[in-house]
């Protein structure tokens, strides 16, 4: 029987034996990526070794198989997802080598199956190195870009415009270039979604030029996008010409790289991550309500990770940060209060930042402590740092109360300033059990009432009673009134 003949058969029956093991999708061999080398057997136990990876439409492969030892007679094969041979190759110029290229035409899941001539009837073996290539793109219209790989071709009066697509996980940020590379051309680029919405458009990038820019796009979904390459005015335009397009990845790109595209966190979660030289940050957000008391930890796993954790609000002031707070390296919030509804981030990273040398991984969790003024009668005002507060003082009405939070370390000053009357002001700072921790008199001058950079002891509720001299006639008017100003504020160190 002719080799050929022979070929064909041995390729009906690699097909019968191998369609099941396509549809056990990720059990059916061995996964690699192009740029990949190994290595593989083939004889009697293994007649075949069965590889996948995931091939774009366009995208073009160079696959070689070299007999490092044996007497193997290597024959390889490539199936797309439902089972279908695209292509089988047998001899070549060099003996035990086959060195191929090929072009994807679907975009999907893609099987490399390696044999020996004859498979479970042959008699060669050996082991043998593969080596999968990603040599670049077609230019056709329809083709699955890459990032990094241009792609080159024409708009004329017949081609007004080319389309392309690209896949795109959640939270990839892109840009992607047009440039005229010849002609009259004046690019003109559109990005649409899957549901076939325009997200993005441009006609003159920045810089005085008519080539077209997207810059920074934030693809929050993943999937496959739409490029329409086309000139200004579209099918109505005039100029012509050919262009250069290429797709690129924006620094920060991928999920919880940036605050562009953080990863959700919720209360009781935990995540698992990495920081590296590559990734010094990795930024997480998460809702929350006014007065939710949270606590975060960032929990070294591996590596010399010098953990260093940074509570922002929704423009990335910082509210709170730590580094070592917790146990060791570990950095540690603890019952930070939340000042506002609204979105919050979590920025975790490595002590000293981009200039920092730690790598390592880490696993960051966020609880829910309740809320900061639990127990706290509704009818007493809440004062924020930085916050005053008009009130007065009668023979009725003696004094008042006021609550706070306070974070542990914190230095307050509060103030009570007469505003009006004869008030001889006095002032108390009372514990979260209203047991007083300092009181003052006269400290402001002109009987005014102050207490100068005090500590706090932990973070906790704390109340300020706001009243008067109530000493006798002997040492004082313990009957004087009038209006006060009162002051929170947080000093610096």
């Amino acid at each position: 029987m002719p080799r050929s003949i022979a070929l064909c058969l041995c390729c009906l029956v690699l097909i019968c034996h191998t369609l099941p093991l396509l549809a056990q999708e990720d059990s059916a061999g061995q996964d690699v990526l192009p740029g990949t080398r190994l290595t593989g057997t083939i004889d009697e136990a293994q007649p075949r070794f069965v590889s996948f990876f995931e091939g774009s439409r366009g995208e073009v492969l160079r696959v070689r198989v070299v007999v490092q030892s044996g007497t193997l007679d290597p024959v390889v094969s490539l199936f797309d997802d439902t089972g279908m041979v695209i292509f089988t190759r047998d001899d070549s110029d060099i003996p035990q080598e086959i060195d191929t290229t090929l072009t994807i035409q679907t975009t999907g899941r893609h099987y490399l199956v390696i044999g020996r001539f004859g498979y479970e009837q042959g008699v060669t073996k050996g082991i043998f190195e593969l080596t999968l290539e990603r040599v670049g793109v077609v230019s056709d219209q329809g083709t699955n870009l890459l990032y990094d790989v241009p792609v080159i071709n024409a708009i004329s009066s017949t081609q007004p415009q080319v389309y392309y697509t690209f896949q795109a996980p959640p939270g990839v940020i892109v840009n992607i270039d047009m440039r005229r590379s010849s002609g009259t051309l004046d690019p003109y680029l559109q990005v649409v979604d899957r549901n076939r919405f325009v997200i993005a458009e441009n006609d003159d990038a920045p810089g005085g030029t008519r080539n077209a820019r997207i810059q920074n796009l934030v693809l929050r979904e993943g999937g496959t996008y739409i490029i329409v390459a086309t000139r200004y005015g579209q099918a109505a335009g005039d100029s012509a010409g050919n262009f250069v397009l290429n797709v690129s990845e924006s620094e920060g790109s991928g999920l919880g790289n940036s605050d562009l595209v953080p990863l959700a966190i919720t209360y009781g979660q935990t995540v698992d991550e990495t920081i590296d030289n590559d990734h010094y940050q990795r930024f997480y957000i998460f809702d929350a309500q006014a007065d939710d008391l949270i606590s975060a930890t960032m929990k070294r796993t591996k590596g010399q990770l010098d953990a260093y954790l940074i509570l922002a609000d929704s423009s990335l002031q910082p509210i709170a940060e730590n580094n070592d707070g917790g146990s060791g390296t570990n950095a540690r919030l603890d019952r930070i209060r939340i000042p506002a509804a609204g979105r919050y981030y979590l920025v975790a990273e490595r002590d000293d930042g981009l200039a920092g040398t730690g790598e390592g991984s880490f696993r960051l969790e966020l609880t829910r402590d309740g809320s900061a003024f639990d127990g706290v009668n509704g009818g007493i005002p809440r004062l924020e740092y930085g916050a005053s507060y008009e009130d007065t003082i009668t023979n009725v009405d003696t004094d008042s109360v006021f609550a706070f939070w306070g974070q542990e370390g914190d230095l307050v000053t509060i103030g009570m300033t007469r505003t009006s009357g004869d008030l001889d002001t006095v002032l108390d700072l009372l514990d979260a059990q209203q047991n007083v921790i300092r009181s003052d008199d006269d400290s402001g001058g002109r009987q005014n009432a102050r207490l100068t950079r005090v500590r706090l002891p932990a973070s906790a509720v704390y109340y300020i009673r706001a009243g008067r001299f109530a000493g006798t006639t002997d040492n004082g008017n313990p009957n004087t009134s009038g209006g006060y100003t009162l002051t929170l504020t947080k000093q610096a160190e």
